[in-house]
């Protein structure tokens, strides 16, 4: 008797994917009464999840598929950093930064002279 995994894997190699099914681990979990699942021990180590602030994101595909992904918590403080605008900004310095749209001056004296002129 065929397993579905293994069903699924042979599915997809015929279909190309032979990289993809490399890379990809399939994990059977049970549902537990109250909705818990409990992810196996090498996934958590691997992923860093075993750590007591670990979060996902569960994302529930319009197919039906539920994807988790591990998450960094950010602290409320720090959390004006991780904005769409601010993060535009972060690449926008970026850019200048590799494109050497820098001025380097020495301390703040050397700053202060440079805005003046």
């Amino acid at each position: 008797m065929m397993h579905r995994d293994e069903f699924s894997a042979r599915v997809l190699d015929e279909s190309g994917n032979a990289a993809m099914l490399q890379s990809m681990k399939t994990h059977i979990l049970a549902v537990q009464a109250r909705g818990t699942v409990a992810l196996p021990a090498d996934l958590r180590r691997r992923l860093h999840l075993d750590r007591a602030d670990s979060q996902l994101k569960l994302i529930e595909h319009e197919d039906g598929r539920l994807e988790l992904v591990p998450v960094v918590a950010v602290p409320a403080d720090q959390a004006w950093f991780w904005t769409e605008r601010w993060q535009a900004m972060e690449r926008e310095a970026d850019a200048d930064i590799a494109a050497g749209r820098v001025m380097v001056v020495e301390g703040i004296d050397g700053l202060i002279g440079h805005l003046d002129s």
